[in-house]
């Protein structure tokens, strides 16, 4: 699936993309996310993203990875578990407030309209995220929560 725009576009992600992809997820969560956890949850952060398990189910197939591109250039990616949950949404910081995020979930609820029964997104949306995640039609499921110092809020959108 390609879906292009003025100045970037969104595909699958494949097995190259990983490192780069992780990276993106790393950096920015540092420079707008990280202030609001505790180093325990930096720290469950980091090895999240550089779990192996995490990668061999990517690879397989089972955790779904969805890429902006400007050029060949990643400036975003959005990735999904168990058939409906975001795990990650990132966009570069220079990219931030250009529509890349709502693209990047467009894409993947049209995916999921077009490839499966699945009629619904969730999220455990970072204090960050939670304005943009209210902005394009998701709600809470509940308050703020906490599991291993990271903060989120879990959210619903029906497709």
């Amino acid at each position: 699936m390609i879906k292009d725009n003025k100045y970037y576009s969104i595909r699958m992600a494949c097995e190259k993309d990983w490192e780069e992809a992780m990276g993106l997820a790393w950096r920015t969560f540092l420079k707008f996310e990280a202030a609001d956890y505790k180093p325990e949850g930096i720290e469950s952060f980091r090895d999240f993203i550089s779990d192996q398990w995490l990668k061999k189910m990517f690879l397989k197939g089972e955790y779904l990875m969805m890429l902006a591109l400007e050029e060949e250039k990643i400036i975003g990616l959005i990735t999904l578990r168990n058939g409906y949950h975001i795990s990650l949404l990132f966009v570069e910081g220079e990219y931030h407030r250009q529509g890349i995020g709502s693209a990047l979930i467009g894409a993947l609820a049209t995916y999921l309209l077009e490839e499966t029964k699945i009629r619904f997104l969730t999220v455990n949306a970072a204090p960050y995220a939670i304005e943009f995640y209210h902005k394009i039609g998701f709600w809470d499921l509940a308050g703020e929560q906490e599991k291993e110092g990271i903060f989120y809020t879990p959210m619903k959108l029906n497709l």
